[in-house]
């Protein structure tokens, strides 16, 4: 666990997922995609409907960090290798502190989770919430078409990547 300098966000920790977080999770998951759900007219987002055995398996198979202040999980995001593209999803604040950076910060550190031989980092979003794809965007991601045969998002969702630079060399 390691104590986060975020603005306005007091005693904001990070730390890896626990089992014993999948509950909280579920709960945070569904408050945050009900904002998706209304944007993008579609109660089709698996996040909205999964189960606790659905959430388990996939904590399995991803990476997921959480953000807690104090005892509250206030944001998460999950990641995973898929050849050599980091796959970044579920990036989600509580309602109540959306718009203080802790999205942007949880991006930056899940980017920065992304094993070596990463060259793109990718990820979904709706395609008519805005507000994420102009956040995405000053990131330095770009709209792009989405890989064929690609499940489990939400339909009419847009697909962004960002090329990974290089580490300076000296």
């Amino acid at each position: 666990m390691s104590l986060i300098g975020l603005a306005g966000i007091p005693n904001a920790m990070v730390r890896p997922l626990t089992p014993e977080d999948h509950a909280e999770l579920l709960v945070l998951q569904r408050c945050c995609w009900v904002q998706e759900a209304l944007l993008n007219d579609t109660l089709d987002i698996p996040a909205l409907h999964e189960t606790p055995d659905d959430l388990r398996q996939w904590t399995e198979t991803w990476c997921v960090w959480c953000i807690r202040q104090e005892h509250r999980m206030v944001a998460a995001v999950r990641a995973r290798q898929l050849d050599d593209v980091w796959e970044i999803g579920r990036l989600m604040v509580v309602p109540d502190l959306s718009g203080r950076g802790i999205g942007r910060w949880l991006l930056d550190y899940a980017e920065a989770q992304a094993p070596a031989d990463t060259k793109m980092f990718s990820l979904f979003t709706g395609a008519q919430s805005n507000r994420n794809i102009r956040s995405y965007q000053r990131a330095g991601y770009r709209l792009v078409e989405g890989p064929p045969g690609v499940s489990g998002h939400i339909k009419g969702a847009v697909f962004l990547t960002k090329e990974r630079l290089a580490p300076n060399r000296l």
